[in-house]
């Protein structure tokens, strides 16, 4: 099996955490959630993998840095 890479915009991350996108983006200031990713000039995306791994508990321990 492959490894697939999804990305989220600002707006469906917020989504898949359960908040708006001013709280998301308030938290990714703060440091307290990850920063996105500038795949091409002017689009910012999040990898689903490291939401994924906030909302389970896997970021704790596995010490993520961002």
């Amino acid at each position: 099996m492959t490894n697939r890479l999804i990305l989220a915009s600002e707006k469906n991350a917020a989504k898949l955490l359960d908040m708006r996108p001013a709280e998301f983006r308030e938290l990714v200031e703060a440091g307290a959630l990850p920063r996105g990713h500038e795949i091409a000039p002017g689009y910012v995306r999040w990898r689903v993998a490291e939401l994924d791994a906030i909302v389970t508990g896997q970021a704790m321990a596995e010490a993520f840095q961002w």
